[in-house]
Protein backbone atom coordinates (compact mmCIF):
# COMPACT_ATOMS: atom_id res chain seq x y z
CA UNK A 1 0.00 0.00 0.00
CA UNK A 2 2.88 2.02 1.08
CA UNK A 3 4.70 1.23 -2.89
CA UNK A 4 0.95 2.30 -4.60
CA UNK A 5 0.87 5.69 -2.49
CA UNK A 6 4.66 6.47 -3.75
CA UNK A 7 3.24 6.13 -7.16
CA UNK A 8 0.69 8.72 -6.92
CA UNK A 9 2.76 11.31 -4.93
CA UNK A 10 4.80 12.75 -8.03
CA UNK A 11 1.09 13.43 -9.23
CA UNK A 12 -0.94 14.70 -6.24
CA UNK A 13 2.29 17.24 -6.34
CA UNK A 14 1.99 18.40 -10.28
CA UNK A 15 -2.19 18.26 -9.58
CA UNK A 16 -1.59 21.18 -6.28
CA UNK A 17 1.28 22.83 -8.69
CA UNK A 18 -0.92 23.26 -11.75
CA UNK A 19 -4.55 24.54 -8.88
CA UNK A 20 -2.01 27.55 -7.91
CA UNK A 21 -0.91 28.54 -11.40
CA UNK A 22 -4.64 28.67 -12.19
CA UNK A 23 -5.25 30.46 -8.72
CA UNK A 24 -2.71 33.04 -9.86
CA UNK A 25 -3.52 34.17 -13.51
CA UNK A 26 -7.65 34.20 -12.23
CA UNK A 27 -6.18 37.01 -9.95
CA UNK A 28 -6.33 40.46 -11.46
CA UNK A 29 -3.30 41.86 -12.05
CA UNK A 30 -2.65 45.31 -10.97
CA UNK A 31 1.06 46.07 -12.83
CA UNK A 32 -0.69 45.94 -16.21
CA UNK A 33 -2.79 48.86 -17.83
CA UNK A 34 -5.61 48.29 -20.08
CA UNK A 35 -4.95 49.90 -23.42
CA UNK A 36 -7.56 53.21 -23.59
CA UNK A 37 -8.36 53.94 -27.32
CA UNK A 38 -10.24 57.11 -26.64
CA UNK A 39 -7.71 60.56 -26.81
CA UNK A 40 -8.85 64.07 -25.91
CA UNK A 41 -6.88 66.97 -26.90
CA UNK A 42 -6.72 70.23 -25.47
CA UNK A 43 -5.07 72.94 -27.35
CA UNK A 44 -3.21 76.27 -26.07
CA UNK A 45 -3.40 80.10 -26.08
CA UNK A 46 -2.57 81.97 -29.86
CA UNK A 47 -3.83 78.54 -31.41
CA UNK A 48 -6.61 76.03 -32.02
CA UNK A 49 -7.31 72.95 -32.73
CA UNK A 50 -6.63 73.13 -36.74
CA UNK A 51 -2.82 72.46 -35.43
CA UNK A 52 -3.55 69.14 -34.06
CA UNK A 53 -4.78 67.28 -37.90
CA UNK A 54 -1.54 65.78 -38.57
CA UNK A 55 -1.40 64.08 -35.11
CA UNK A 56 -4.86 63.35 -34.99
CA UNK A 57 -4.63 61.94 -38.29
CA UNK A 58 -1.12 59.54 -37.43
CA UNK A 59 -3.94 58.10 -34.21
CA UNK A 60 -7.13 57.37 -36.07
CA UNK A 61 -4.91 55.92 -38.63
CA UNK A 62 -3.54 53.47 -35.47
CA UNK A 63 -7.15 52.99 -34.27
CA UNK A 64 -7.29 55.51 -31.93
CA UNK A 65 -11.15 57.96 -31.38
CA UNK A 66 -9.69 61.33 -31.27
CA UNK A 67 -11.69 64.34 -30.19
CA UNK A 68 -10.19 67.74 -30.54
CA UNK A 69 -11.61 70.18 -27.96
CA UNK A 70 -12.03 73.85 -29.46
CA UNK A 71 -11.25 76.25 -26.24
CA UNK A 72 -12.99 79.47 -25.99
CA UNK A 73 -9.64 81.41 -23.86
CA UNK A 74 -12.04 83.12 -22.25
CA UNK A 75 -11.43 81.83 -18.78
CA UNK A 76 -10.05 78.64 -16.76
CA UNK A 77 -13.25 77.89 -16.39
CA UNK A 78 -14.89 78.14 -19.86
CA UNK A 79 -12.30 76.46 -20.93
CA UNK A 80 -12.27 73.25 -18.30
CA UNK A 81 -16.24 73.49 -19.04
CA UNK A 82 -15.81 73.48 -22.55
CA UNK A 83 -13.73 70.25 -22.25
CA UNK A 84 -15.70 68.34 -19.80
CA UNK A 85 -18.47 68.47 -22.43
CA UNK A 86 -16.24 66.34 -24.30
CA UNK A 87 -15.11 63.97 -21.84
CA UNK A 88 -18.64 63.27 -20.60
CA UNK A 89 -19.55 61.86 -24.28
CA UNK A 90 -16.48 59.78 -23.94
CA UNK A 91 -17.38 56.16 -24.22
CA UNK A 92 -14.69 54.66 -22.41
CA UNK A 93 -11.41 55.63 -20.29
CA UNK A 94 -9.53 58.33 -21.94
CA UNK A 95 -6.01 59.95 -22.62
CA UNK A 96 -6.59 63.28 -22.04
CA UNK A 97 -3.63 65.77 -24.07
CA UNK A 98 -3.07 69.34 -23.12
CA UNK A 99 -0.68 71.85 -25.20
CA UNK A 100 1.28 75.14 -23.22
CA UNK A 101 -2.20 76.85 -21.49
CA UNK A 102 -3.81 73.55 -22.11
CA UNK A 103 -1.67 71.85 -19.41
CA UNK A 104 -3.42 74.11 -17.18
CA UNK A 105 -7.06 72.96 -18.20
CA UNK A 106 -6.20 69.45 -18.19
CA UNK A 107 -4.57 69.76 -14.92
CA UNK A 108 -8.15 71.12 -13.72
CA UNK A 109 -10.49 68.71 -15.70
CA UNK A 110 -8.43 66.15 -15.58
CA UNK A 111 -10.26 64.94 -12.21
CA UNK A 112 -12.98 63.60 -14.68
CA UNK A 113 -14.22 59.97 -13.99
CA UNK A 114 -13.44 58.80 -17.72
CA UNK A 115 -9.70 60.04 -17.47
CA UNK A 116 -6.76 57.66 -16.72
CA UNK A 117 -3.77 59.42 -18.34
CA UNK A 118 -2.56 63.06 -18.77
CA UNK A 119 -0.03 64.35 -21.40
CA UNK A 120 1.59 67.53 -21.04
CA UNK A 121 3.00 68.44 -24.55
CA UNK A 122 5.50 71.88 -23.64
CA UNK A 123 2.31 72.58 -21.08
CA UNK A 124 2.47 74.43 -17.88
CA UNK A 125 1.58 72.34 -15.25
CA UNK A 126 0.63 74.07 -11.63
CA UNK A 127 -0.57 72.40 -8.52
CA UNK A 128 -3.72 73.01 -6.60
CA UNK A 129 -3.58 77.01 -5.32
CA UNK A 130 -1.37 77.85 -7.91
CA UNK A 131 -1.53 80.21 -11.40
CA UNK A 132 -0.17 80.15 -14.69
CA UNK A 133 1.61 83.06 -14.02
CA UNK A 134 4.16 81.95 -11.24
CA UNK A 135 5.28 79.16 -13.75
CA UNK A 136 4.86 81.60 -16.76
CA UNK A 137 7.47 84.66 -14.99
CA UNK A 138 9.66 81.84 -12.69
CA UNK A 139 12.45 82.73 -15.30
CA UNK A 140 13.29 85.09 -17.36
CA UNK A 141 11.77 85.17 -20.97
CA UNK A 142 13.96 84.73 -24.12
CA UNK A 143 14.77 87.45 -26.77
CA UNK A 144 11.93 85.64 -29.07
CA UNK A 145 9.43 85.92 -26.88
CA UNK A 146 6.37 87.70 -28.02
CA UNK A 147 3.60 87.96 -26.03
CA UNK A 148 1.96 91.36 -26.04
CA UNK A 149 0.57 93.00 -23.11
CA UNK A 150 -3.61 92.94 -22.54
CA UNK A 151 -5.58 94.77 -25.28
CA UNK A 152 -8.13 97.34 -24.27
CA UNK A 153 -10.64 94.45 -23.71
CA UNK A 154 -8.12 92.52 -21.65
CA UNK A 155 -6.78 89.99 -23.92
CA UNK A 156 -3.58 88.83 -24.98
CA UNK A 157 -2.08 88.55 -28.82
CA UNK A 158 0.98 86.80 -30.01
CA UNK A 159 3.10 89.98 -31.62
CA UNK A 160 3.28 89.24 -35.62
CA UNK A 161 6.41 90.40 -35.87
CA UNK A 162 7.88 87.35 -32.97
CA UNK A 163 5.24 84.99 -33.82
CA UNK A 164 7.40 82.67 -36.46
CA UNK A 165 10.63 82.68 -34.28
CA UNK A 166 8.76 82.78 -30.89
CA UNK A 167 6.16 79.91 -31.57
CA UNK A 168 6.90 77.87 -34.49
CA UNK A 169 10.08 78.39 -35.63
CA UNK A 170 10.58 75.13 -37.21
CA UNK A 171 7.36 75.34 -39.25
CA UNK A 172 7.39 76.88 -42.81
CA UNK A 173 6.81 81.34 -43.11
CA UNK A 174 3.87 80.15 -45.10
CA UNK A 175 2.57 77.88 -42.23
CA UNK A 176 3.61 80.39 -39.71
CA UNK A 177 1.56 83.12 -41.24
CA UNK A 178 -1.66 80.99 -41.39
CA UNK A 179 -1.10 79.67 -37.52
CA UNK A 180 -0.83 83.40 -36.91
CA UNK A 181 -3.39 84.78 -38.75
CA UNK A 182 -5.48 82.12 -36.53
CA UNK A 183 -4.51 82.32 -33.34
CA UNK A 184 -6.77 82.71 -30.21
CA UNK A 185 -5.98 85.38 -28.02
CA UNK A 186 -6.57 84.37 -24.32
CA UNK A 187 -8.27 86.80 -21.74
CA UNK A 188 -5.35 87.75 -19.50
CA UNK A 189 -6.93 86.93 -16.35
CA UNK A 190 -7.20 83.41 -17.00
CA UNK A 191 -3.34 83.21 -16.16
CA UNK A 192 -3.97 85.00 -12.53
CA UNK A 193 -6.51 82.04 -11.79
CA UNK A 194 -5.51 79.69 -9.27
CA UNK A 195 -6.34 75.79 -9.73
CA UNK A 196 -8.52 73.81 -7.53
CA UNK A 197 -7.68 70.82 -8.52
CA UNK A 198 -4.55 69.40 -9.87
CA UNK A 199 -5.08 65.83 -11.20
CA UNK A 200 -1.31 64.90 -12.06
CA UNK A 201 -1.44 64.01 -8.04
CA UNK A 202 -3.88 60.87 -8.55
CA UNK A 203 -3.54 60.18 -12.57
CA UNK A 204 -0.61 59.28 -14.59
CA UNK A 205 1.10 62.16 -15.96
CA UNK A 206 3.58 62.12 -19.37
CA UNK A 207 5.11 65.40 -20.15
CA UNK A 208 7.04 66.65 -23.79
CA UNK A 209 9.57 69.20 -23.21
CA UNK A 210 10.21 70.99 -26.42
CA UNK A 211 13.68 71.83 -26.32
CA UNK A 212 13.90 74.75 -28.50
CA UNK A 213 10.91 76.15 -27.01
CA UNK A 214 11.02 80.16 -26.80
CA UNK A 215 7.44 80.38 -25.60
CA UNK A 216 7.69 78.77 -22.32
CA UNK A 217 11.23 77.87 -21.22
CA UNK A 218 12.80 74.02 -21.44
CA UNK A 219 13.76 74.77 -17.97
CA UNK A 220 10.56 75.63 -16.90
CA UNK A 221 8.92 72.88 -18.32
CA UNK A 222 11.62 70.17 -16.72
CA UNK A 223 10.95 71.83 -13.63
CA UNK A 224 7.33 71.69 -13.76
CA UNK A 225 7.17 68.21 -14.67
CA UNK A 226 10.33 66.91 -12.32
CA UNK A 227 8.12 68.55 -9.46
CA UNK A 228 5.20 66.28 -10.50
CA UNK A 229 7.32 63.26 -11.18
CA UNK A 230 5.82 63.44 -14.80
CA UNK A 231 7.39 60.53 -17.06
CA UNK A 232 9.34 63.06 -19.71
CA UNK A 233 10.32 62.85 -23.18
CA UNK A 234 12.70 65.15 -24.57
CA UNK A 235 12.16 66.32 -28.81
CA UNK A 236 13.64 68.89 -30.10
CA UNK A 237 11.40 71.48 -31.69
CA UNK A 238 9.72 74.69 -31.27
CA UNK A 239 6.55 75.36 -28.71
CA UNK A 240 4.46 74.16 -31.78
CA UNK A 241 5.98 70.81 -31.97
CA UNK A 242 2.57 68.96 -32.24
CA UNK A 243 3.07 70.99 -35.97
CA UNK A 244 6.65 70.37 -36.90
CA UNK A 245 6.71 66.71 -34.85
CA UNK A 246 3.35 65.46 -35.21
CA UNK A 247 5.05 61.72 -35.26
CA UNK A 248 7.15 62.03 -32.47
CA UNK A 249 4.75 63.84 -29.83
CA UNK A 250 1.85 61.07 -31.59
CA UNK A 251 4.16 58.11 -30.21
CA UNK A 252 4.13 59.75 -26.25
CA UNK A 253 0.21 59.61 -26.28
CA UNK A 254 0.55 56.25 -27.56
CA UNK A 255 3.11 55.39 -24.84
CA UNK A 256 0.00 57.10 -22.34
CA UNK A 257 -2.54 54.94 -24.02
CA UNK A 258 -0.21 51.47 -23.37
CA UNK A 259 0.28 52.37 -20.23
CA UNK A 260 4.06 52.39 -20.57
Amino acid sequence: MKTLFNCFRPIAKLGAALAFMLLLCSLPSFSQVKPVKNVVIVHGAFADGSGWKNVFNILSEKGYQVTIVQNPLTSLQDDVDATNRILDKQDGPVILVGHSWGGVVISQAGVHKNVTALVYVAAFQPDEGETTLKWATSMPNLPEFGILPPDDKGFLYYDKAKFHAGFCADVSKEEAAFMFASQGPVLAESLATPLTHAAWRTKRAYGIVATQDKSIRPEVQRNMYNRSKTKITEITGSHALFVSQPAAVANVIIEAAMGN
